[in-house]
């Protein structure tokens, strides 16, 4: 093997070991055996973060493995670095977790839906403890899933409200709901649970082994209202027969092992729906890029016109 992979293999000591490419999104990431030990390599794709942002990254989830929560903890390369460039990719290397993706959960198909969200819950509890129980260094670089991330002038995943396919209407609708939004931030500011947060635990971020969840990709990871990590791990089911249930078994589990003003939830909801419809613009040439441009207008547009009207 030849190229950045077999680079970031000889960082790390493993030369000649088995690779498999995994999963390629953001990142491409590789499973790497090798004496008998399982381990994810992942190569990051250039221009998205920066070293400073996947260092923090790596400190962060070190902590929350040393916490136990369950998520891939940071293996150190021959020289102790967890991060190291190869031809201008930055690439570092995660103990492998067990178990399967969660993947989308179709109704019907899974046994006890509700039973698995409440352990979602106690899972996103576990993390935001844990988070709360460390305190990164100054150096911590990272996301923030705060007002300005998401309603700003330039929010993290794109200007929902500028999306090219919006009829004048909905339009005129994203426009209202950001302004009511922002304004309703403002006035719950100092009272909203906000910290370090996955910001994106949806089906396939959650590994399931038994009886045990696990967290995987923490690369929109970042400092966020913890009712945003609630709303993500929600909001796939948002259509589904059994939402409530879902919505009420999610935050029981939470409720189990952490405090949290649920008031506040639907707006929540609402804003994660409407980020979709911003990070889709630069995504929409690309494969089922359409479709999903109108599956995320049909999820934002009642849960938004719901919100203001409440």
């Amino acid at each position: 093997m030849t190229g950045p992979v077999a680079q970031a293999l000889a960082l790390w000591g493993l030369e000649g070991a088995r690779v498999a490419l995994v999963a390629e999104r953001e990142n491409r990431v590789y499973r790497v055996d090798a004496g008998g030990r399982r381990l994810a390599l992942r190569l990051h794709r250039p221009g998205y973060l920066g070293r400073a942002e996947l260092r923090s990254e790596l400190d962060w989830m070190a902590a929350l493995a040393r916490r136990g929560v369950a998520v891939a903890a940071p293996v150190p390369a021959t020289d102790g670095a967890l991060l190291h460039d190869v031809g201008g990719i930055l690439c570092d290397m995660l103990g492998w977790l067990p178990g399967t993706p969660l993947g989308p959960m179709v109704p019907g198909t899974t046994s006890d839906r509700a039973a698995l969200h409440a352990r979602i819950g106690g899972a996103l509890a576990g993390l935001h403890a844990a988070c709360d129980d460390w305190e990164p260094g100054p150096d911590f670089t990272r996301w923030s899933w705060d007002a300005g991330g998401l309603l700003g002038e330039a929010p993290i995943w794109g200007r929902f409200w500028k999306n090219p396919t919006l009829p004048p209407g909905d339009r005129l609708l994203f426009e209202r709901f950001r302004d009511r939004a922002r304004d309703a931030l403002a006035r719950l500011s100092g009272q909203l649970d906000h910290g370090l947060i996955h910001a994106d635990p949806v089906g396939e971020n959650i590994l399931v082994d038994g009886e045990m969840l696990s967290l995987i990709d923490f690369g929109d990871g970042g400092h966020g209202f913890r009712l945003f990590d609630l709303a993500t791990a929600l909001i796939k089911t948002i259509a589904d027969p059994d939402h409530r249930a879902l919505r009420a078994a999610l935050c029981e589990g939470y409720l189990a092992r952490r405090r949290i003003d649920l008031a506040p939830l639907d707006l929540f909801l609402a804003l994660r729906a409407t980020t979709y419809l911003g990070w889709i613009v630069p995504r929409m040439g690309e494969t089922g890029g359409e479709a999903r441009n109108a599956r995320f207008l049909r999820t934002a547009r009642p849960l938004v016109a719901a919100w203001i009207e409440g």
